[in-house]
């Protein structure tokens, strides 16, 4: 089980992302443009240095929804392999069967 600061910071960070996603989206616009003044493009870059570091989509760790567990996780089902191995085993994943041969 993952420390549960960091399960809350996590979702602090996906808050924040989804809070400032238009207005990092226009500014990412307009600094990308070529076609926009080099004035106009310093000046989005400086707004888009200003805003929140953790309202980066990039920031955001993918965590098992049932352990915190960051490592070994299936986006699919969106829980790390040693939970996906024991809710498997206990018959409560549909579909999931355990190997043997």
């Amino acid at each position: 089980m993952a420390k549960t600061s960091s399960i809350e910071k996590n979702k602090k960070r996906a808050a924040l992302t989804k809070q400032y996603a238009d207005k990092r989206a226009a500014l990412k616009a307009t600094v990308k443009n070529q076609d926009t003044p080099i004035e106009e493009r310093f000046k989005a870059s400086l707004k888009l240095a200003e805003l929140p570091r953790n309202s980066a989509k990039v920031r955001i760790r993918n965590r098992c929804e049932v352990s915190g567990r960051p490592r070994g996780y299936y986006r699919k089902l969106k829980m790390s392999r040693i939970a996906l191995r024991q809710l498997g085993n206990l018959g409560q994943i549909p579909g999931l069967v355990k190997s043997s041969w």
